[in-house]
């Protein structure tokens, strides 16, 4: 036995249908296309999500509007009038630990108290009320 001997095992390999070759190959006269109609004829195929001429599903919805960005971050909000509650007697406080996440210190209220206040964010009007108390912030 040579490799030039070598065949497939008997029907393992199936001959390609030849439509359009006349009436007795069994695939003449329409050749598995069907009668009239767009499929049919030559350039026959229609795009993805045809819909026979109906306004497409992908035309009739509205595009959506904005965005929403990936890692929005999420602020614990806190008020300057909880800050003599929450210090209890410290110089110094560092929120972000006490609340256990990222803070943001809001202006409403007064300040009686000098205090070392950490936070993440702080608004303005709260920036100038600490000020005013005689303390200090820092961001972290």
């Amino acid at each position: 036995m040579r490799l030039n001997e070598l065949k497939p095992k008997a029907h393992s390999r199936k001959e390609k249908t030849r439509v359009g070759r006349g009436n007795g190959s069994g695939k003449g006269t329409y050749s598995t296309y069907g009668c009239k109609g767009a499929k049919s004829r030559a350039g026959g195929t229609k795009e993805k999500g045809f819909e026979g001429g109906q306004t497409p599903l992908r035309k009739r919805i509205p595009k959506f509007k904005g965005f929403e960005p990936l890692k929005k971050i999420s602020y614990i909000l806190l008020n300057i009038e909880d800050l003599e509650r929450i210090s209890d007697g410290l110089q110094e406080v560092n929120l972000n630990e006490i609340m256990g996440g990222m803070v943001k210190v809001l202006g409403r209220g007064d300040l009686n108290i000098s205090l070392t206040v950490k936070a993440s964010k702080f608004s303005d009007s709260a920036r100038k009320k600490i000020l005013k108390a005689n303390g200090n912030f820092e961001v972290i």
